[in-house]
């Protein structure tokens, strides 16, 4: 094995994630000389070049490709270890979207505590699934077209995810029913999965619709909640707003759909009962 300088490694994988010597740099709290200067003594260990350096920053070269690949492998099993490492039987940490946390976890943290009271429960949120495999008491929810495809992980499927139009109850809007040309002409609200513009585009509706974006579903439907318009979401997600006639049902994709939410976690601890007894208590609550 080459006698390569690892705190150098570590610079280049994050050069290479955020194709920039600059945020780079400021990550990891170094000048740009001195992360530049790293990377080119890496460059000489390995007797290749890794990086290309352009004026938009920097791109990888084929060996770089590999040698990025090989980082985000390796660390990827050292972060699954060391989560796994002073872990007690009774924390468990649960992975999953921010809206789902905000919109489906939330109103179920009372019925958890009840539930399981030894329990420490920690949730971490994500905007993308996790590159790596889940840990000592670790579990994830996340939405895909399977189950999940890590031989290293259980998984189980929770519920279809079906689309519904959602608004406040005091929202003016046209008598029901409403079909979607008519829910179209309304203030929508849209979260980064950009469901109207699709739905818009889909139907051929034509683009004169106002259209009022947010970065997370769950801000979308506060502001549905609010009053300022339609917002459009899994079921999952507004099923207690609607029980609680913060929201009602306008109109509901008669599209089946591909898509499905799973919960996963390893299989290296399927024997124990807890994290058996959380899973089984997070598919009830989806019946």
């Amino acid at each position: 094995m080459k006698n390569v300088n690892l705190n150098a490694l570590r610079v280049f994988s994050m050069v290479a994630s955020h194709g920039s010597l600059q945020r780079a740099a400021e990550e990891l709290s170094l000048s740009r000389g001195a992360v530049s200067q790293r990377i080119k003594q890496l460059e000489i260990e390995l007797g290749v070049v890794l990086l290309v350096r352009g004026s938009r920053g920097v791109s990888l070269t084929p060996e770089g490709e590999r040698c990025h690949a090989a980082m985000e492998e390796a660390l990827a099993i050292l972060d699954t270890t060391l989560v796994s490492i002073g872990q007690g039987g009774d924390r468990i940490t649960l992975h999953l979207g921010s809206s789902t946390a905000t919109k489906w976890l939330m109103p179920r943290m009372d019925a958890f505590a009840a539930r399981f009271p030894t329990v420490s429960l920690t949730t971490q949120v994500h905007e993308q699934i996790l590159a790596r495999s889940l840990g000592r008491n670790e579990i994830a929810i996340w939405p895909g077209k399977a189950n999940d495809a890590n031989p290293a992980h259980g998984s189980r499927h929770l519920t279809d995810i079906r689309l519904a139009a959602v608004c406040s109850p005091d929202f003016l809007r046209p008598d029901w029913p409403m079909g979607l040309e008519t829910l179209l002409t309304l203030p929508l609200l849209q979260d980064a999965h950009r469901r109207w513009e699709k739905l818009i585009q889909a139907t051929g509706h034509g683009n004169a619709h106002k259209l009022l974006n947010f970065d997370r579903s769950a801000l979308a439907l506060d502001a549905a909640i609010g009053g300022h318009g339609v917002a459009i979401a899994p079921t999952y997600m507004v099923e207690n707003d609607l029980r609680s006639k913060r929201l009602v049902e306008v109109w509901v994709d008669p599209e089946p759909s591909d898509d499905g939410l799973y919960v996963s976690w390893s299989k290296d601890h399927v024997g124990q009962q807890r994290i058996s007894r959380i899973v089984n208590w997070i598919e009830s609550e989806f019946r």
